[in-house]
């Protein structure tokens, strides 16, 4: 068996960020202006560097991550960039989507990420385990469909969560937390059945010089 790179970006700072709300697959509308510099500041770095040699990109269908992919691409080679929905950030669910978090809390309180995996997460939405169910089945559909390649994935920072704890075969909530930077590269290698190396996470070099966030004055609720 060969082995199987699996390069993950974390979309630019998103505009649902940017306004505190739960951005789902419903309510995204793309990057932030910071987000847009981030993404640039990796796709130079791609074009300096030359340190990934890309045989296959993927994004989420989420705008944030595609928007993402489409700046970042011509560091990569300008390959097309392939839409796979199993990708996508943990969905809220209808009712969830596009609410303030304020709002959400008000009205269901916060969320214990660490709890029943099980548990009802989002009213109408995704459970963890649900969600960690379909990034796995993401990954080895992946790896088995490029074995031998270099793929670079443009996700979210729950879809690394989620990876990492695939590769380090650890149970999919507690344990550890992990903040994954809006850019940041994340590099496993898939080397044999159930056998994995982490190379390198949360690498943002490229984010040298910039603020960490977009700093606004909060919005009227339903905006």
């Amino acid at each position: 068996m060969s082995n199987t790179r699996l390069v993950f970006i974390r979309h630019g700072e998103s505009q649902v960020a940017v306004r505190r709300i739960l951005g789902g697959p419903r309510s995204c509308t793309g990057l932030s202006p910071l987000g847009r510099r981030q993404a640039q500041h990796l796709r130079d770095r791609f074009l300096s560097s030359g340190e990934i040699q890309a045989d296959v990109i993927i994004s989420s269908g989420y705008p944030r991550a595609l928007e993402t992919a489409n700046i970042v691409s011509p560091g990569l080679g300008s390959l097309p960039v392939q839409v796979d929905t199993a990708w996508g950030e943990h969905d809220p669910g209808p009712e969830c989507d596009g609410m303030k978090y304020e709002d959400f809390v008000k009205r269901f309180g916060h969320v214990d990420w660490s709890g029943d995996p099980y548990g009802v997460t989002f009213r109408g939405g995704e459970t963890v385990a649900q969600f960690s169910h379909r990034v796995r089945g993401a990954i080895f559909t992946t790896i088995n469909k490029y074995e031998g390649k270099t793929v670079v994935v443009f996700c979210h920072g729950g879809v690394i969560d989620a990876s990492l704890r695939c590769a380090l075969n650890v149970p999919v909530v507690g344990g550890f937390d992990i903040f994954t930077l809006n850019t940041s590269v994340t590099e496993i290698v898939h080397t044999g059945t159930n056998k994995w190396q982490l190379h390198r996470y949360n690498d943002s070099a490229h984010l040298a010089g910039l603020p960490p966030s977009t700093l606004i004055h909060s919005e009227p609720s339903g905006k």
